[in-house]
């Protein structure tokens, strides 16, 4: 789990990255939704880890806060294209 949470995270960074590059809308648009598909499941799997116990609550809502921002930086990305 710890393998595919770093390969996510890893994608989000290098997504937001190329897609930066990009030259055109859609093709910027269509990198930063694969990095904000990759926050979702970043978040997916941080509740399957709270679920198991390997997190605590106050780790949680602190994780939980940073991917919502996370998120919030993608969309704005995509919505200015």
């Amino acid at each position: 789990m710890s393998q595919q949470l770093r390969r996510a995270a890893l994608s989000v960074h290098l997504n937001t990255a190329e897609g930066a590059s990009r030259r055109t809308s859609p093709e910027r648009k269509r990198f930063y939704e694969i990095a904000r598909g990759s926050v979702i499941e970043i978040d997916a799997l941080l509740d399957i880890a709270g679920d198991l116990g390997y997190c605590n609550k106050e780790q949680m809502t602190e994780l939980g806060n940073l991917l919502v921002r996370c998120f919030q930086m993608l969309t704005k990305l995509m919505a200015n294209g």
